[in-house]
């Protein structure tokens, strides 16, 4: 079709499409919404990746068929293809945090000894991580149970095992007690100012309220 990118798609390797991170952010990105997008919008949308790189990516997934690209003037307009075969694979990648999201906040739900709050932070949150990377979580335990007692420790042993199961990377716990929290608030070290930018809340009031400064 005129002024369209000609798309064809190797079905021996159906698992070409996603060749990087990038591409992957790209789709993100995409299956957000259904307007069309410029090779610029898209740039700005990303977390990661250049201008050219970005190009790039959306040139090479038009040509497999995963975007729809449509020529305006000097640019081409983006939108995901969601007929194509790989598009619902790809949703799921995409879906993989908020999946773990999910299974986080099922599996503290059902412990005996609820936390006061619960969250996830770092490169798990930011999307920034690797393979190395631990899953970091902050809990903070509630007032009256102990750092050793046994059914709070074979609760966090048994999520650190869920945790390596699910995704291969290790549990990085940062455990403080209820009464901890007033001092963390005073004293506002790294951690509180990197959970009040990109924690995401499992359990209990967000980081924002647990650390806001007393009036």
């Amino acid at each position: 079709m005129s002024g369209m990118l000609i798309a064809v798609m190797d079905l021996s390797r159906p698992w070409a499409p996603i060749r990087s991170a990038l591409d992957m952010e790209v789709v993100r990105v995409l299956r957000g919404t259904t307007r069309q997008l410029t090779g610029r919008e898209v740039a700005r949308l990303v977390r990661t990746g250049s201008q050219p790189a970005v190009n790039a990516s959306l040139r090479r997934l038009a040509e497999e068929g995963v975007l729809r690209a449509e020529e305006a003037g000097s640019a081409y307009l983006y939108t995901l293809n969601r007929e194509h075969l790989a598009t619902a694979a790809l949703e799921l990648l995409a879906d993989i945090r908020a999946e773990l999201e999910r299974r986080l906040r099922a599996e503290i739900g059902a412990w005996d000894i609820a936390p006061s709050h619960a969250s996830i932070f770092g490169s798990a949150t930011r999307g920034d991580g690797d393979r190395q990377s631990d899953i970091d979580l902050f809990v903070v335990r509630p007032r009256g149970v102990s750092a050793d007692d046994p059914r709070w420790r074979a609760q966090l042993d048994q999520l650190a095992e869920r945790i390596h199961s699910w995704t291969g990377n290790r549990l990085g716990l940062s455990e403080v007690s209820t009464t901890d929290v007033p001092r963390l608030r005073r004293e506002h070290p790294p951690i509180v100012e990197e959970l009040r930018g990109d924690a995401v809340t499992l359990v209990g009031p967000p980081p924002t309220e647990l650390f806001r400064a007393a009036k």
